[in-house]
């Protein structure tokens, strides 16, 4: 399958195709710290620089994937909004991604933790014991002094995406009773909290806490596509402004 992929829940702006030999080609934009990032310019700069050269038209795309969220309010917006003009544009199916499971996934992509155990799966946080995998913790920085958060083991999602304050993803994370390493630009940002709680976490810096296009390629060649009309990014809470009320 040959398709493309974007995602924009952090400040990077990621793009990426997934060629017919299942090699990903990836373009990105890393803002500076502290940067709300510069979707709006860069993300379609980005995949054409990414077809280029991957070698892929758009003549050869078979459907568009693109990163839902949880995430920023005004990057998840541009970036799910861009996905549904090319969809449309192209005539295309739209497959949703969530970020967070992509950002776990790239993680340990090499390990057993996104594995499919079939029908026989063991469910929760012992079915991630059993295999001897780590839970992996995606944790983005949702300001506010708060995160959004997943965790994935080998049988599937141990923690639902949600908004939590650290210290109740600490808790929460340390409750399931197995190894749990936690990646992203909030377990960075909130690493004593997460450390106290006997969470690993990787060093400032590792390519573990970026988004990444592999992921969302391979995420949305395996799933099912949306109803582009009515996909909406996967917001979590209200956003950060809101209209004064009358």
């Amino acid at each position: 399958m040959i398709l493309v992929a974007l995602d924009t829940a952090t400040p990077a702006s990621v793009a990426g195709v997934l060629r017919a030999d299942g090699t990903v080609v990836e373009a990105r934009d890393d803002p500076p710290p502290g940067s709300r990032g510069r979707h709006a310019a860069r993300l379609l700069p980005l995949l054409a620089e990414a077809m280029a050269e991957a070698g892929v038209a758009w003549e050869a795309v078979e459907r568009i994937a693109v990163g839902v969220g949880p995430g920023g309010f005004t990057g998840l917006r541009i970036g799910v909004a861009t996905a549904r003009a090319l969809a449309q544009g192209r005539g295309l199916p739209l497959v949703p991604v969530s970020s967070l499971e992509a950002l776990a996934q790239g993680a340990n992509a090499g390990d057993v933790l996104m594995a499919e155990a079939g029908a026989g799966r063991v469910g929760g946080a012992v079915g991630a014991a059993i295999a001897g995998a780590p839970i992996i913790a995606a944790v983005l920085d949702a300001r506010r002094s708060e995160v959004f958060a997943g965790a994935w083991g080998c049988a599937g999602a141990v923690l639902a995406p949600a908004a939590l304050v650290p210290g109740a993803l600490a808790e929460r994370l340390a409750a399931l009773g197995a190894p749990v390493r936690a990646v992203g630009d909030g377990a960075v940002r909130f690493r004593a909290e997460l450390e106290a709680a006997g969470i690993a976490v990787p060093a400032d810096g590792a390519p573990e806490h970026r988004m990444a296009a592999g992921p969302f390629c391979r995420l949305g060649a395996a799933g099912a596509p949306a109803d582009r009309d009515r996909l909406l990014p996967d917001y979590r809470r209200e956003p950060d402004a809101t209209p004064p009320t009358p």
